[in-house]
């Protein structure tokens, strides 16, 4: 990878410093802490043999790519973050939403959460007088997130592109719908190569997106308990390309495999393939949603594009933790809808056929937890019917595999599902123990099919135990 820095982004960076050092918009003078960013972000500017060595030693020598990124604001810090933030932007035949999506990253982010975060902006337009004018809006709008190294803006010249015309023209696409999806394609492989060493984790959004409140915060308790478990895309949005957060650590395979098959088709598809080429079958989803699209007219000829995530929340309060666990039930399951799909996917769910009395559906924990909280929802909208009559929910110890199942060998009665639902809160007060199984036992036979819609789990963090006596948080 060759990275050079412009000089005019360097002089101007430079001006705009001493100014905002001096005072800013606003007439109020920045802090000692902001002055000393300045000072440090200027020695890094004018001396960039060693800011291009610092940056290489968060390199990796297997990246795909000999791109000559251009850095337009802000530099790369040697210690990496948890989570890069990642878009890229073009300029659109209507509307532009890039400042409102940066806007609602850093004001719906907290101090301590940014110290943790990068977010890489792409300018992947081929009009450098429209990237000029987008990089003076963003640095006049943003000094401080690039002063504290929160902020890059970089760019990939045209040069390093493939071929972008005469290509094939799969589902009958017209060309310029060819060119749209196949650029765009190129683009995220240039963004995922470039950041695929900034921070253990990567979220990638899109360039009109509204963000939730410490949405930093919701995904950190999602990733949490799921540290050392399988997974290659977690998503936090339904819409498009939007919320689909990867290891880090594959973002040099993804970025080979867009490249590769660029001209193909849709990168949302080719981002679905590649999760089950890994062996991940199923969406894994989470609600409520964190990103929420606000664009109007579309980055591909201005069309009107209205779509919403009805599960997108602004301001969550309550995310559930959901840690990984395994399923297990004797209900006749119909087709593809498997137990692990109710629990915590948005357009997914458990179908099974008329279950009757004693039949079970157990959820085994992969690490005993302390339980706070439990909420059931059966049935759906549109399938009222399907709800679980009478049932009742209870939680176990001690796992042990029986008959290629894995089964707690005692229980404890939470309570029973009313109306095809179940709440059960400040559940540690009254039973002082972690817990591994949480079973639904059927307690009535019943003709119609039943859905689970949905398991949430809540738990206390870093606790464990055997018994009601030695329960230790820490």
């Amino acid at each position: 990878m060759r990275c050079y820095w412009k000089k005019t982004s360097v002089v101007f960076l430079f001006l705009l410093l001493v100014l905002y050092i001096t005072i800013d918009n606003k007439g109020h003078g920045f802090n000692e802490e902001e002055k000393r960013w300045a000072r440090v972000l200027i020695t890094q500017q004018l001396n960039s043999d060693r800011n291009l060595q610092s940056f290489r030693d968060l390199q990796n020598d297997s990246l795909p790519f000999n791109v000559s990124y251009s850095f337009l604001a802000g530099f790369p810090m040697q210690k990496q973050k948890y989570l890069t933030v990642g878009l890229s932007s073009i300029k659109r035949k209507q509307g532009s939403y890039l400042l409102d999506t940066l806007n609602s990253i850093f004001t719906q982010s907290s101090e301590e959460e940014l110290k943790q975060m990068v977010v890489v902006v792409l300018l992947a337009d081929f009009d450098m007088r429209w990237n000029e004018q987008v990089l003076r809006d963003i640095s006049n709008r943003f000094p401080r997130p690039i002063l504290k190294g929160h902020l890059l803006v970089i760019h990939a010249p045209q040069e390093h592109y493939p071929p972008l015309h005469g290509l094939k023209r799969n589902f009958n696409d017209a060309p310029d719908r060819v060119y749209f999806r196949s650029k765009q394609n190129v683009d995220y492989a240039f963004l995922f190569n470039f950041c695929a060493n900034l921070s253990r984790y990567y979220v990638m959004i899109e360039d009109d997106v509204l963000c939730s409140k410490n949405f930093f915060t919701a995904i950190k308790k999602v990733l949490s308990p799921r540290e050392n478990s399988p997974w290659v895309t977690l998503e936090f949005s339904k819409l498009g390309y939007i919320g689909k957060l990867y290891h880090s650590s594959d973002l040099v395979r993804l970025a080979q495999f867009l490249f590769l098959f660029y001209q193909e088709m849709p990168c949302d598809w080719l981002l679905s393939h590649f999760r089950a080429l890994l062996a991940q079958p199923d969406i894994m989803r989470f609600k409520p949603s964190l990103f929420q699209h606000i664009g109007l007219y579309s980055s591909f000829q201005g069309s009107v594009n209205r779509l919403k995530d009805e599960d997108f929340e602004e301001n969550p309060t309550d995310v559930p933790d959901n840690p990984p666990a395994d399923f297990f039930t004797n209900i006749t399951t119909f087709e593809k809808y498997s137990a692990n799909k109710a629990y915590g996917n948005v357009e997914q769910y458990f179908w099974g056929k008329s279950p009757s009395v004693g039949d079970y559906f157990t959820l085994v924990l992969h690490k005993p937890a302390v339980l706070t909280r439990v909420l059931i929802d059966t049935g759906t909208e549109d399938r009222k019917k399907d709800v679980l009559i009478s049932a009742r929910v209870e939680v176990g110890k001690d796992p042990a595999t029986v008959k290629n199942k894995v089964e707690c060998s005692i229980y404890v009665k939470l309570g029973d599902l009313v109306n095809g639902q179940f709440v059960k809160t400040n559940i540690e007060q009254n039973m002082h123990s972690a817990f591994s199984c949480l079973r639904i036992v059927v307690t009535e036979s019943q003709k119609e099919w039943v859905i689970i819609q949905r398991i949430n789990i809540w738990m206390l963090k870093n606790c464990h135990s055997n018994a009601w006596y030695n329960l230790k948080c820490v």
